[in-house]
């Protein structure tokens, strides 16, 4: 096996693999979540794990920033390695109001300022949205916990420092958050038949302007990443 992103064996890799866009995130996740995790993609620094988590084998890499990033890893995993869900967990910035830094926002669509979906030579514009089952397994999870998760459109950009200052009209539409993947990846779902679905912690809130440390970003993640844990442990039941 192997391609030019992922050195990891034929089989290297579970069904289901959580994918954060920090290496570090990556191993965090690894050393501290995963029973006998091991190391089986280092190309580029962008860590792939294998473990179980109560039993269960999970999976866990790093897509990288950015839609071509995420679009080039999630691509391999799901042609290449047998890879059949692919969760998301990452950061977002908030647009609507009522987020605060922390909480979890599933992703149910994508909406994208990214030409990544002209590939397909389609007659239109085409919308990413999130697989129903995954969706509807973590939202599930979340509830047992008492917990109502935010769900809703969220938008994935290709600016990190945007310009027009114009991703908080994306709110009058209904978009809860911003972030820089999710539309690559539910694209890459659907053309290969897989299922994916993006949880997305709250690190930043657009409409006032505060924000997680980049440590945080890093070790403060640990309601979305149990949350994604379980998802995974109820796909395999």
């Amino acid at each position: 096996m192997g391609t030019p992103h992922n050195e990891a064996a034929n089989g290297a890799f579970a069904k289901t693999v959580l994918m954060p866009g920090d290496p570090l995130r990556a191993k965090l996740i690894a050393e501290q979540y995963l029973e006998g995790a091991v190391l089986v993609n280092n190309v580029r620094g962008i860590q792939g794990w294998t473990g179980t988590w109560q039993g269960i084998p999970v999976s866990v890499m790093a897509s990288g920033m950015g839609m071509p990033s995420m679009g080039i890893y999630s691509y391999e995993l799901f042609h290449f390695y047998g890879v059949e869900n692919i969760i998301r967990i990452g950061s977002a910035g908030a647009i609507h109001p009522d987020l605060q830094l922390g909480d979890v926002v599933l992703a149910q669509a994508a909406c994208t300022d990214s030409n990544y979906a002209r590939q397909y030579c389609l007659p239109g514009t085409y919308a990413p949205i999130a697989d129903f089952h995954l969706l509807e397994t973590a939202v599930a999870a979340a509830r047992k916990d008492g917990v109502e998760p935010p769900v809703g459109s969220v938008l994935s950009s290709d600016a990190f420092y945007e310009k027009s200052g114009t991703n908080l009209d994306w709110g009058a539409m209904g978009v809860l958050a911003v972030e820089m993947e999710t539309a690559a990846l539910y694209c890459n779902a659907a053309e290969a038949g897989k299922h994916a679905l993006a949880m997305l912690t709250i690190s930043d809130r657009l409409t006032d302007d505060t924000h997680m440390t980049a440590e945080e970003r890093q070790t403060s993640f640990g309601k979305m990443i149990t949350l994604a844990l379980r998802t995974a442990q109820a796909l395999a039941c």
